[in-house]
């Protein structure tokens, strides 16, 4: 069976009334989590317990969550089919963890947990203005409106495969389960769902490792030389052009500023990092976070290549088998994993947990930045009072009104290409210019309002122009369909792809269209810096605008420690409380 199809046909197994169980069992779960905490503990009667669990979550669940938040279906399908396609290079993304972890940890967390808000955005108001707050934050509603959506479509893909049902039926079944789990039980109820999904989530992917091992000769023990022979085996390719898809120095670069972008300014998972005891549970939660990130980002690429070892002599998608290489696991599961009742099924839900994870996270996170940064600015510039005792209501009502907005989304994502490119070029494009901001705020002193804003937009415009353009044609790993049934046809028609041995001639195309979404993240980085730090030092010098001098505590603590002293012996007062009413009027 190694190498060749199992079926003559185009046709595969669906799911058995097993699957069905094991898949509403695991749905059901996730929902009773929400009713749970709906009606225990405080009952959600403040904003800070909905929003922040009232800072009491533990290390290990935290930890989980803030895996499981960033790893999503996108990372099962979409990881796989890139390494399956593409080859092992993706997986030096991770090693971006290993240096964005740590700054994370040392100079952005300290200074969201002294500000100890709901909105990460409030801090930008602090440090240079409400302008500032309003552009960034913005964009980050943006980014998570787009990414939740490409999210919540990824699990209609193994719907598809495995069961034929439609799917838009899928993405409304996955987002109103999620909206509603969601919004019923906050913070807290999205937390310890997310420990549930996160081990769901290890088993999907060793239920595929565990049936290929069986249909494998040699089992896994030869996927490695297979893959080398198909050539999948590459992580040293040191060019230093940015229009090539992937090299090392563009997934090391790139994967450091996408963690930064992740753990030291995201809403998402700085919302989370603020639910521990204290800054160490926080720190200590995100170092342990960072062996499990890895352990399911190693399994999931290395079920790309035993993927291939499987069907590297009939391709599913050359075959007409499948319609992108997205489907290749769900492919899978579905021509091979059905021989077993109910393991379908626990794939299923995997990839379902995968996404309820990081959707939920998503919508608590924008419900919480819709209230902090548009309800009550918004209460106040008309001159009402906000009712601080209905601010739970408010935030339920605006986590169903960002569900149905990701699920319009979803419905256009099937036109954004690969998952895994169309996800980190969304998060890159908008996400970096984020960390710019965030970046020029707490590291450089001199920098003020003007240069913040002119920084980022500058950034934005140049990095959505970049992802939003027409893309080049996408080199393949060779494929093979020398091993089908005669009487399949060949229907291999995938946009914008030549196989490898083919010379892709791209140089007439706009030079910025040509960069790899790989680079996105760290060019909007570095446009917000440049363009920020240069603009402050023109607006400073001549207008003479934001001479103000910013609380310390509003710094990296190196930095925050040094203006302390400085103004010290200069006789200057450091009264952050002073500061803080003189920022908000």
């Amino acid at each position: 069976m190694d190498g060749e199809e199992s079926k003559g046909s185009n046709e595969v197994s669906k799911l058995q009334w097993a699957d069905y169980l094991v898949i509403g069992v695991m749905l059901s779960i996730s929902a009773g989590i929400g009713i749970y905490y709906r009606f225990t503990g405080g009952r959600q009667r403040t904003a800070e317990e909905y929003f922040s669990a009232n800072r009491t979550m533990g290390v290990v669940p935290l930890a989980i969550a803030l895996t499981v938040s960033f790893m999503s279906a996108i990372t099962l399908l979409g990881i796989s089919a890139e390494n399956y396609v593409h080859g092992t290079q993706i997986t030096l993304l991770y090693l971006g963890g290993f240096f964005g972890t740590p700054i994370a940890l040392y100079f952005y967390l300290p200074v969201f947990t002294e500000l100890n808000s709901m909105s990460v955005y409030e801090y930008l108001e602090k440090r240079f203005g409400i302008g500032a707050r309003l552009v960034t934050s913005c964009a980050n509603f943006l980014q998570l409106l787009l990414y939740t959506g490409v999210v919540l479509f990824a699990p209609s893909l193994a719907l598809e495969a495995t069961t034929g049902l439609s799917g838009n039926a899928s993405v409304l079944l996955i987002g109103m389960i999620c909206t509603f789990y969601s919004t019923v039980g906050g913070i807290k109820a999205v937390l310890i769902t997310d420990v549930f999904q996160g081990l769901l989530m290890f088993v999907g992917v060793g239920c595929v490792l565990g049936i290929a091992a069986g249909d494998l000769d040699g089992g896994l023990s030869n996927v490695w030389s297979i893959a080398q022979q198909g050539g999948r085996i590459e992580f040293f390719d040191f060019r230093v052009d940015p229009t090539v898809r992937h090299t090392w120095w563009g997934l090391l670069i790139g994967g450091t500023t996408i963690f930064l972008s992740l753990y030291a300014v995201n809403q998402v998972q700085v919302q989370r990092l603020l639910t521990a005891k204290s800054l160490k549970a926080s720190q200590n939660a995100l170092i342990l976070s960072g062996p499990i990130t890895l352990a399911l980002g190693i399994m999931t690429s290395f079920s790309g290549l035993v993927l291939y070892a499987v069907y590297r002599n009939c391709d599913p998608l050359m075959s007409g088998k499948i319609s992108s290489f997205d489907k290749i696991m769900p492919y899978f599961a579905a021509d091979r994993m059905s021989r077993v009742p109910g393991v379908t099924g626990l794939f299923i839900s995997g990839v379902f947990s995968a996404s309820l994870s990081t959707i939920s996270a998503m919508l608590n996170s924008l419900a919480a930045v819709a209230l902090e940064d548009y309800v009550k600015p918004g209460c106040r510039k008309i001159g009402l009072q906000f009712p601080e005792e209905r601010a739970t209501l408010i935030g339920k009502v605006l986590a169903v009104s960002n569900g149905f907005s990701c699920l319009a989304v979803a419905f256009i994502a099937r036109s954004m290409g690969s998952l895994v490119e169309t996800a980190i070029g969304i998060s890159g494009a908008i996400g970096g210019p984020i960390l710019g901001i965030f970046t020029l705020g707490m590291f450089v002193e001199r920098a003020n309002e003007s240069g913040a804003i002119t920084g980022i937009v500058s950034a934005l415009i140049t990095c959505m122009w970049a992802a939003f353009g027409p893309k080049p044609n996408v080199q393949l790993l060779p494929l093979s369909v020398q091993g089908c049934d005669n009487s399949t046809t060949l229907l291999f028609d995938y946009r914008n792809a030549t196989q490898s041995d083919e010379h892709v001639d791209d140089s007439s195309d706009f030079y910025l269209y040509r960069v790899s979404y790989i680079w996105y993240n760290p060019l909007g980085f570095f446009i917000t810096l440049i363009v920020g730090y240069v603009t402050s030092l023109i607006t400073s010098r001549i207008f003479h605008k934001d001479a103000r001098e910013p609380d310390p505590s509003l710094f990296v603590p190196f930095l925050a420690s040094r203006i302390r002293r400085r103004r010290q012996n200069e006789g200057k007062t450091t009264n952050s409380q002073v500061f803080v009413l003189e920022s908000r009027k």
